[in-house]
């Protein structure tokens, strides 16, 4: 039963028409409403996640919850529909369960905080904001069990609770919920401060309305929806071809030995809409890589992703979704059956933009990005600390790593950036100063990128140095299929994890890993893959190569996948450049839309000599019901 509104004025909203300047005044104040949402949150959030890298995304919705300004697309339509139970005001929701709202959230790590705004007896708008907690109990500190086999595993679930209910706190709720977890302090912390933004955006929302009246800030909000879908039906026409077109990635294993999982999809438009058919994805893991994907939040990604390749003056809403259609198989890795485990669901969530990418860039190959996104590299530290009076503190490290975004048609694609913009990485004097533990390096790795026209983004190597005894756990992804390049360009280098221990010894350890021990002066090498490269390598400009060697992006070997010869300064040798260029143009083929390297089956026959790890072991599954049979 869907959720019951409860509204002692029952008047609709009139439509008024809204004049430009008056449209572009409330269009700016929710953006500036959603920005404050943000600060409110990084003023008063106390886990390093939330605080430092900003791993939360705020949500502005009109009264039917479609969201006008945000970033990560509106969950609430799966949660009004799934929710049984009244909305009144003095309201206020909190869920976290990801099978409870059809997705809305996809893993229990993130808290989700829902705030009707209400005004004159009618609802307004929806304020919202969700975060990673960095810890919600569950078998392992982090509350990401990579070898979990179930969501019972992965923490606290918390179904569609009010919070508050009609202007009441429910204390007695957030006490037990605490309860559950490693870092009550920081999840109470960030908790509130998810409760803080959200207040903060229902008293702009209202604000607007009492300055401009209620039914026209509702009229412009329709508008600004309105307003999108009018631009995004011309991109769909430009972008989108009828006939259909398929793309496939793969997330690399699961942390159990198993791997590839192929993601699959095919897109068509059928008049004004598009379709995107999952069919052809592999059946859920066993492992917690499985990724629950909401419709609407792949419509979301699929917007935003349009928007910010054709046109990213668009304000991003969700005005467009009745454009879109997505099917998604049930009992596959991106609708599994409950209760399977979602905790590393990160690695499919990136691999999603990787393959709009591909599906988007095959009918006009000048707008392909090339494979880089791809994953969201997490490092877990914990353990005792000892003070020098004796006494011991317990810490607890999560922290989100950057790989190399992929080559771009407008150039190359940052080094060691976010996979989301508003993501920053966490200070290096932050870390050193709350946690036993000193960063060593933190650069660009050099040639990761992949070679091109525009070069891939660099991965990172970052090296901490453990100066307390503990236990580290790794999530990352593209350590065995490689970030793949378009238009020509070559597929970044894959992602690797060296451990160092105290006494010079060195360890190759997986990308995912749980519960390794480590002691005080070990020493970790996290360093992340590299974004594919995008265009002919062999007509970048060689002087640009020569710098990039001169600032250690580049090395001099690296150079010679570009066909340019240097010195050891990184001059660049003329001649020499235009002879080399010159014999590797004539020993080639055609340039490939689509360089994905040597394909799975040489990449598992190379693989213990190539990254120092086994090949991971194919999954089989007796058909694609075998799950959902056992699940009922």
């Amino acid at each position: 039963m869907p959720a019951r509104i409860i509204e002692p004025n029952t008047t609709p909203f009139a439509k008024i028409a809204i004049d430009p300047v008056t449209l572009d005044i409330i269009e700016n104040a929710l953006r500036n409403a959603r920005i404050e949402m943000d600060a409110t949150l990084v003023r008063t959030a106390m886990s390093p996640g939330i605080r430092e890298q900003g791993d939360a995304f705020p949500l502005i919705s009109d009264p039917a919850g479609k969201m006008i300004v945000g970033q990560f697309g509106s969950f609430i339509d799966g949660f009004l529909k799934q929710y049984d139970g009244t909305i009144e005001d003095g309201d206020m929701i909190f869920l976290s369960d990801p099978y409870s709202c059809g997705g809305a959230v996809s893993h229990s790590n993130d808290w989700l905080v829902l705030l009707p705004v209400f005004k004159d007896g009618r609802l307004l708008a929806y304020t919202a904001m969700f975060g990673h907690q960095s810890d919600i109990g569950g078998s392992v500190p982090g509350s990401m069990p990579i070898g979990a086999s179930s969501i019972f595993e992965e923490g606290v679930r918390i179904p569609p609770v009010k919070i508050w209910k009609k202007g009441e706190y429910n204390e007695d709720l957030m006490k037990l919920v605490m309860h559950q977890t490693r870092k009550p302090d920081w999840c109470q912390a960030d908790l509130n401060a998810l409760i803080a933004s959200c207040r903060v955006a229902a008293r702009r929302v209202i604000e607007m309305a009492e300055r401009f009246g209620d039914d026209v800030y509702v009229s412009a909000t329709q508008e600004l929806l309105a307003r999108n879908h009018r631009a995004m039906k011309a991109l769909l026409a430009m972008a989108v071809a009828e006939e259909p077109v398929s793309f496939e990635d793969y997330i690399c294993d699961d942390g159990k030995g198993y791997g590839p999982y192929k993601i699959r999809c095919t897109m068509w438009r059928e008049g004004d809409k598009v379709v995107l058919d999952f069919e052809g994805t592999d059946p859920q893991s066993a492992a917690s890589i499985n990724f629950f994907l909401n419709e609407n939040m792949f419509k979301m990604f699929f917007g935003i992703y349009m928007i910010m390749v054709f046109d990213p003056q668009i304000l991003f809403n969700d005005g467009f979704y009745d454009l879109i259609e997505v099917r998604i198989p049930q009992g596959s890795l991106l609708k599994p059956h409950f209760p399977a485990a979602l905790s590393g669901r990160t690695h499919a969530l990136g691999r999603i933009f990787d393959i709009l990418g591909g599906l988007l860039g095959q009918k006009t190959p000048e707008f392909l990005n090339a494979a880089g996104f791809s994953s969201s590299p997490h490092l877990f530290y914990s353990g005792w600390d000892s003070r020098e009076d004796g006494t011991r503190d317990w810490f607890q490290l999560f922290q989100i790593g950057f790989g190399g975004i992929p080559g771009r048609p407008l150039g190359d694609g940052p080094d060691g950036h976010s996979l989301w913009p508003g993501f920053t990485n966490v200070p290096n004097e932050f870390l050193e100063r709350y946690f036993p533990l000193r960063i060593e390096r933190y650069s660009t790795a050099p040639d990761s990128g992949g070679a091109g026209l525009h070069r891939g983004g660099n991965g990172i190597h970052m090296t901490y140095r453990f100066l307390a005894d503990g236990e580290i756990a790794i999530h990352d992804d593209r350590w065995f299929v490689p970030p793949w390049g378009v238009n020509g360009g070559h597929p970044g280098a894959r992602a690797k994890k060296v451990l160092e221990r105290a006494d010079g010894s060195q360890t190759i350890v997986g990308n995912k890993v749980e519960s390794v021990a480590v002691k005080a002066g070990d020493l970790l090498h996290f360093i992340t893959w590299g974004g594919g490269g995008w265009g002919d390598p062999l007509a970048r400009d060689p002087e640009l190569v020569g710098l990039e060697i001169r600032q250690g992006l580049v090395t001099p070997e690296g150079a010679r996948a570009y066909g340019v010869v240097v010195d050891g300064a990184g001059v660049v040798d003329a001649a020499a450049t235009a002879a080399l260029r010159a014999e590797m143009a004539a020993s080639r083929g055609e340039l490939p839309l689509f360089d994905y390297g040597p394909g799975i089956d040489a990449l598992r026959a190379n693989c213990e000599a190539e990254t120092g790890l086994p090949a991971p072991i194919q999954p089989v599954w007796a058909n694609a019901y075998t799950m959902r049979e056992a699940a009922e």
